[in-house]
């Protein structure tokens, strides 16, 4: 971009993580794309964001001028829930419900049969800091006994002598009318101002005591930590800056100011994940892979999601920890897996990797004042799969300091092993963990992984994600441009979302269409309303209907797309069938015909259509093949003379055999022995195992024969035969995988495939 251009054109999405910040910048009017990443810092994210944003800036050649506007995807909210002590928190709530969080739910996790073991987690809030006011609705929102307003005050003033500065207000029925919750809030406002004050009807407005309460105290627990936050970055961002657009990711899938999540932050629990979720499904969209799993693999954690159809399951029934947060959110699964995740020995002896990370600071051995213990990029280090400095050479690495460590813990195992060995059963446990949480994603819900490919990004990922690929035996492993920066990208290829919610209970023989009809006209005024608010223009409005469903006894609901146009006979058949195919995909039968429904919530999601970025084809490639560099890559037990490969030189339609090492800024990916790799147009790495390949072959001209294999004594290298060692097979059913540690089993559990 031009220095001082006429209009804003470039779109800046930064994703803050445990050990990088990742930033990305799109010219609105070129299509071009650039990223680069710095160092976060935990004890103020926000500094790291905003030298991300200096440093995308310069790299473009671009102004404050040329800013069209910040989307970001944060974790502050889950790192307060997952690392604060919650111990500033009250709860207000209706007369004779001050157990409503010891009561909870009858549910054990892992089913019952783990009610001998599962020790029920602390309280959100102690039963001192609780307190009960007068006054009742019924179930339709209608009073009983009104608001006693002394009961209130009392309880305001018990808070501020405690010194509770994050208060929820959760009463019973509010869902149905939030008037004493809301006339509660404004004397709790008046005699306590300093206090941060949550609302269920507000976050939550649906029926369930117990999920709408610890939903609505989350969100008041994380909202000082999220205010403190976005008020850093607008300090740190600058006057100028400042006035940009500053949208934040949502756990949902969409995108919103900064003033509409301070209103509701729980709704950001997930924001980081949740982006690149959204991002993967745009690369699966291109490469032609709908149905996939998506590996984000950074410093101190991996984030899984199930994509089908090319869409990301979002779900209103997950968790944050042991939260159960009921708000929209994109399904992501995460261990304790990441480049930085420590390895250690247990009490028993055995070695284990995670869930202690070294984050960016210390970070791991091999950084510049790295941490004390070797982590999996010590491993891979050491390993020769990753190379000897980072994101393009801003990070210098200390391979001996690396191999120091691992030597160092290697003693403390049994036997003589070599730190190389080490390092290999450092990789192969680590493999292992995202297999197996592969399997429990897909296996668990009747899914066969088999038919599924495996998109993997982020700094860490795609070094070993063509090894979980094998162990899983998915359909390929797909690697997106700029891995390191996916998220990033996920942030300028979402749309704008407000999600609303109405409970009301209908019985199939007692449907009131007009009143459906109503609560519907509400819900798309609000979400018409807010987006507004956010500034988006009215002809670029999208409203979507759901509902959530059940028959008629069961507890809980499933949740399907509602018709749009007129509320009349044909929407609801179109409803009620809609809800017996979800049924029926979901759980495996159906009642059609045999069992009366319930309408149970109405909700409807407004949507700000936004311009997507494009994905630009590779140019041909210019003048002569580039000859690949050479270094020596850990496969199988000994070192393999390996072609080295830079991304950038890389052209459309080549076909390399593995194993060969491809690097580019900020990420690495490692083609093992029995792999193939492809090109397709747009630059995205497809890696397929030999014998699931395509069976058109060709040896790229930039790789001359003989590519180089070992033999199985003596380690040194021998020109290989034209048949790629295969990677080992999975263990047999119902047995466990042997790791390269002596003394340690992965944990593998045959999941019935």
């Amino acid at each position: 971009m031009a220095q001082g251009a006429t209009h804003p054109r470039l779109r800046i999405g930064i994703d803050t993580g445990g050990t990088f910040t990742d930033i990305v910048a799109v010219d609105a009017a070129s299509g071009a794309m650039r990223v680069t990443k710095v160092a976060s810092t935990p004890h103020n994210p926000a500094i790291g964001l905003v030298r991300g944003v200096t440093a995308i800036l310069k790299d473009a050649g671009g102004t404050v001028a040329d800013v069209a506007g910040l989307a970001h995807g944060t974790t502050v909210a889950t790192n307060a829930l997952l690392q604060g002590a919650i111990d500033s928190l009250g709860l207000i709530v209706t007369e004779g419900f001050r157990h409503v969080l010891e009561i909870a739910r009858q549910s054990v996790p892992d089913g019952y049969g783990n009610s001998y073991f599962w020790v029920k987690p602390d309280r959100l809030v102690p039963l001192h800091r609780v307190h009960e006011i007068g006054g009742r609705l019924n179930v339709r929102g209608e009073e009983l006994r009104p608001l006693d307003q002394e009961s209130v005050r009392a309880a305001a003033r018990a808070f501020k002598q405690q010194g509770v500065r994050a208060i929820g207000i959760c009463l019973i029925h509010a869902y149905a009318n939030p008037d004493h919750e809301r006339r509660a809030a404004a004397i709790v406002a008046e005699e306590y101002p300093e206090a941060v004050l949550s609302l269920s009807c507000e976050v939550l407005p649906e029926y369930r005591e117990y999920e709408r309460t610890v939903t609505t105290l989350v969100d008041a627990f994380v909202k000082p930590h999220v205010g403190r936050y976005l008020r850093r970055i607008a300090d740190e961002l600058g006057s100028e800056l400042r006035e940009k657009p500053f949208l934040v990711m949502q756990s949902s899938g969409g995108v919103a100011s900064a003033e509409q999540v301070m209103k509701k932050p729980i709704t950001t629990a997930l924001s980081g994940p949740a982006a690149g979720a959204l991002g993967s499904a745009v690369i699966a969209e291109i490469a032609g892979f709908p149905d996939l799993v998506t590996l984000d693999a950074g410093g101190t954690s991996t984030d899984l999601c199930l994509i089908e159809g090319g869409r990301p399951t979002v779900t209103n029934g997950g968790s944050v920890g042991p939260f159960p947060v009921r708000v929209p959110m994109i399904d992501i699964k995460t261990i304790g897996t990441g480049g930085g995740s420590i390895a250690w020995i247990s009490r028993e002896g055995h070695l284990k990797v995670g869930p202690k990370s070294a984050g960016a600071d210390p970070g791991p051995m091999c950084y510049p004042n790295g941490g004390d213990e070797p982590t999996i990029t010590d491993a891979n280090l050491v390993l020769g799969r990753i190379p000897p400095a980072l994101i393009g050479g801003g990070i210098a690495l200390d391979r001996e300091r690396a191999r120091a460590g691992l030597a160092a813990l290697a003693a403390k195992l049994p036997g003589e092993m070599s730190p190389e060995r080490l390092a290999e059963g450092i990789i192969e446990i680590a493999n292992w963990n995202q297999a197996n949480a592969i399997r429990q994603m897909t296996v668990q819900r009747g899914i066969d992984p088999r038919d599924f490919a495996l998109l993997s990004f982020g700094g860490s990922g795609p070094a070993q994600s063509p090894a979980v690929m094998a162990l899983v035996g998915m359909k390929a492993c797909i690697v997106p441009p700029n891995p390191g920066n996916l998220s990033a990208f996920g942030l300028l290829a979402v749309d704008w979302r407000t999600d609303h919610i109405v409970t009301k209970v209908m019985h199939e023989s007692a449907i009131d269409l007009a009143a459906v009809a109503a609560i519907y006209r509400g819900l798309e005024a609000d979400a018409s309303s807010t987006l507004e608010r956010d500034g988006i223009a009215p002809e670029r409005v999208r409203l979507v209907r759901e509902a959530d469903l059940r028959y008629a006894g069961q507890s809980m609901e499933v949740r399907v797309v509602a018709p749009a146009g007129l509320v009349d006979e044909a929407f609801l058949s179109g409803l009620i069938e809609a809800f017996h195919a979800a049924h029926l995909r979901t759980f495996g039968y159906d009642y059609a015909g045999r069992q009366k429904v319930e309408l149970v919530n109405f909700t409807v999601s407004g949507f700000g259509v936004i311009e997507r970025p494009a994905m630009p084809r590779l140019a041909p490639r210019s003048g002569a093949p580039v000859m690949p560099a050479r270094r020596p890559v850990w496969f199988g037990g000994a070192f393999v003379d390996t072609p080295v490969l830079q991304r950038a030189t890389l052209s459309a339609g080549e076909t390399i055999f593995g194993p060969l090492v491809v690097e580019e800024f900020g990420s690495t990916t490692v083609v093992f022995p029995g792999q193939t790799l492809e090109v397709d147009p747009h630059g995205i790495l497809i890696i397929h195992n030999t014998d699931a390949a395509p069976s058109a072959r060709r040896a790229p001209s930039s790789l001359p024969p003989p590519l180089w294999g070992r033999d199985g004594e003596g380690g040194e290298p021998q020109a290989r035969s034209d048949v790629a060692t295969p990677l080992p097979d999975p263990p047999p059913q119902g047995g466990r995988e042997q790791s390269a540690v002596r003394g340690e089993r992965t944990g593998y559990q045959d999941l019935g495939l």
